[in-house]
């Protein structure tokens, strides 16, 4: 509060109806926010019958590479974007992820056949 009454001038700040303050997102919060966007991955996949099983060392990594304290869980979404969706979208235009297959995703996208 008392950086934005430094920043703002007081009618402005007369104005406000109401404050609130967001507190930063530590590394756990950010782990949970990964598994959620990575659900909604499963469900965008599950279409072709394709499942994908995450490991924990891939959360903590995408965790990591979307973790900025200033901007919140914004970042997480688009690192999910950039190293897991595209990477899944290439990997079935190539003919590598199929029907039925589980993919792996670990500190590198991998499939493996149900059968």
């Amino acid at each position: 509060m008392d950086a934005a009454r430094s920043i703002f001038r007081p009618e402005f700040m007369n104005r406000v109806d109401e404050y609130i303050v967001f507190q930063p997102l530590d590394r756990e919060q950010i782990s949970c926010i990964v598994r959620l966007q990575l659900e909604r991955v499963q469900k965008r996949i599950a279409d072709q019958k394709m499942k994908i099983q995450v490991s924990d060392a891939a959360v903590q990594l995408l965790g990591s590479l979307g973790y900025d304290p200033n901007y919140g869980a914004r970042p997480v979404k688009r690192v999910i974007q950039q190293n897991v969706e595209n990477e899944l979208a290439k990997g079935i235009l190539r003919g590598e992820f199929k029907d039925e297959d589980t993919i792996l995703i670990d500190t590198e996208v991998k499939a493996f056949s149900n059968g």
